[in-house]
């Protein structure tokens, strides 16, 4: 096949029975197998399984390639890395903000030539790309948002998201943040994952004294610190696993450092690191904690563990609040009141921690699983190609 036979090929993409196919350009802020990014794996994966779209994903080059990418690429997707105007809390520096212009030019020149028909920004991070999409004259631009603003965020990222012709949240708490709640564009779409397990598991294992896991990024925000001071006043009660690593882009904590600092008996935390898959540590603990100090846009680890039979304890920080059930699938403290988390602490045990895990995995089937969450995003962008009012109605309904 010759190049040229390709391009256009590229260029006029057709459905099997003749008919020219929709192209989708998503656009993504980083490589990696977080919260996000599993996320958009479900969604582009829902967008290639329809055969009138063809789907080209956009990776960012200021980050190492990673295991996104390939996974995209399995999926069918056309994956390709440019440099792109993403914002990143750590390059807004005058010298940043060059960089970010000079990606918005290069950018902007290569939408011109792409002739997409829509554009998903999968981040809010990704935001910039929405208005230069607009300027060429692409008619439709979805944004997700997958992260509370503050409000210094609401300044620079609103009038980015006015762009949007779609805008999905992933929580009423992330859309409130915003300041976007009563934009008629808007819809909220709680997270889903598939089950890893082959089997759901019936009962967690026999412990005598309650194991925890945490699973997150080293972020500051994410409240190891809080954890960790709890975890210490409540008498170090159990076994604590620790999942994750520092980002690679942006602040990080060395957590090993905080266990050091903060626990007397550090036997009782096993610091794992990254993992290719937590489903395993899921498994073999009895609860997830999910200590957010901050806002958390939605807490993808708390679906997961509720899929596998798990409770889970979070702060009341937006997202969590939204799918845990207070007493019934899960507790929740106060952002950063190491003395409430102390107290859950030492007061459940196994059999509580247990009977709270059936009624999550009970929640997981009814509200969070990837099918209903991959309907109601293809609601939305079918809404957005081919008739909104019908389709979006669809994605608040489903």
């Amino acid at each position: 096949m010759s190049e040229s036979t390709t391009e256009r090929e590229i260029d006029r993409p057709v459905t099997r029975h003749g008919a020219r196919r929709s192209r989708v350009l998503v656009v993504h802020s980083s490589d990696e197998m977080y919260g996000s990014d599993r996320i958009v794996l479900e969604v582009v994966s829902e967008l290639v399984s329809t055969d009138d779209l063809d789907v080209t994903v956009w990776l960012p080059t200021d980050v190492e390639p990673g295991r996104l990418g390939p996974l995209l690429s399995e999926l069918g997707a056309r994956v390709e890395r440019h440099p792109l105007p993403i914002l990143r809390r750590m390059k807004l520096t005058p010298g940043g903000f060059l960089r970010l212009g000079r990606d918005a030019v290069r950018t902007l020149a290569r939408l011109q030539g792409r002739h997409f028909d829509l554009v998903y920004c999968a981040t809010s991070a990704c935001l910039p790309v929405a208005p230069l999409a607009r300027l060429v004259g692409i008619r439709r631009v979805v944004g997700h948002l997958q992260e509370p603003w503050g409000a210094k965020d609401r300044v620079g990222l609103r009038p980015l998201a006015r762009a949007c012709t779609a805008l999905v949240a992933v929580s009423r708490s992330v859309l409130g943040a915003s300041g976007l709640a009563e934009d008629a564009r808007a819809v909220v779409v709680h997270n889903g994952v598939p089950h890893r397990s082959r089997d759901l598991p019936a009962e967690a294992p026999a412990h005598p004294r309650p194991h925890y896991v945490v699973a997150s990024r080293w972020n500051p925000h994410k409240g190891h610190a809080t954890l960790l001071r709890a975890w210490e006043k409540a008498g170090c009660p159990g076994e604590l696993v620790i999942l994750g690593a520092a980002p690679e882009v942006g602040l990080g904590v060395d957590v090993p450092e905080l266990v050091a600092r903060h626990v007397s008996r550090p036997e009782t935390v096993v610091v794992v690191g990254e993992v290719d898959d937590a489903t395993p540590y899921l498994q073999a603990a009895d609860a997830v904690i999910l200590p957010t100090d901050t806002l958390e846009g939605f807490g993808l680890v708390a679906v997961e563990a509720f899929s596998e039979g798990r409770a889970v304890i979070a702060s009341r920080s937006g997202g969590p609040e939204e799918v845990i059930r207070e007493g019934e699938t899960g507790w929740l403290f106060d952002c950063r009141d190491v003395d409430a988390l102390a107290h859950l602490l030492a007061s459940l045990d196994v059999a509580t921690l247990a009977e709270a895990g059936k009624r999550a995995q009970q929640a997981y089937l009814d509200e969070f699983t990837p099918e209903r969450m991959r309907r109601r995003i293809s609601a939305v962008v079918d809404g957005e190609l081919h008739g909104r009012a019908a389709a979006r109605s669809l994605a608040v309904a489903s």
